[in-house]
């Protein structure tokens, strides 16, 4: 038990989550040496957990979701997969059964690549849509835009590609947009005026 707590000392940041609170290595080393104090959490359930468990990895991309059943493990299994993968969570379904693993990722799913686009919402926020902003189905929404002054000052063709919808085709495409219309977002306490297109 000693080496198991001296172990968990030495990681950083254990970001784990037992019925959705998260644990750090600290907690985690706490509770393997002092038992009863603190939460107790995940690693610490499935040390005590015999049967074998239901593992599930939901990779939350940028645009799209996917999830990647891992099959019955052990909790010894479980618990060298989340060592393995300290910037994972993990959260123990309400019934003890499954173990559920999320892993965010700053890429595109499969679903969504070739049909992402920035674009403006119809509120003037710079939004990431999965298809062409008409359909309106935002992904995720960065920032309000000072509409007055990007027309004032970035060139026409700009200015309606945005209101179109440019079409993203990899992250470093979709981080050259962002960094591009970054420069005309609105301070968090003004009022934008809303797009005239």
């Amino acid at each position: 038990m000693w080496t198991l707590g001296s172990f968990l000392i030495g990681l950083t940041a254990v970001a784990v989550t037992a019925y959705g609170t998260p644990v750090s290595a600290s907690d985690e080393a706490r509770a393997a040496q002092e038992p009863g104090e603190g939460n107790p959490g995940l690693i610490r359930i499935l040390q005590e957990h015999e049967e074998p468990l239901a593992v599930q990895l939901h990779k939350r991309y940028i645009c799209g979701d996917e999830t990647q059943p891992f099959g019955q493990m052990t909790s010894a299994e479980v618990i060298r997969i989340l060592m393995s993968h300290p910037e994972w969570t993990a959260m123990l379904s309400q019934d003890g059964q499954t173990v559920l693993l999320e892993q965010n990722i700053e890429d595109f799913s499969q679903s969504c690549k070739g049909n992402v686009y920035m674009g403006l919402d119809k509120q003037g926020f710079l939004s990431l849509f999965e298809g062409a902003p008409k359909k309106e189905k935002v992904v995720k929404t960065f920032f309000q835009l000072d509409v007055r002054y990007m027309e004032s000052s970035l060139p026409q063709d700009k200015v309606d590609r945005l209101a179109e919808g440019i079409q993203i085709s990899d992250m470093d495409e979709y981080n050259s947009v962002l960094s591009t219309y970054s420069d005309f977002a609105m301070p968090a306490n003004q009022k934008v005026m809303k797009p005239t297109y």
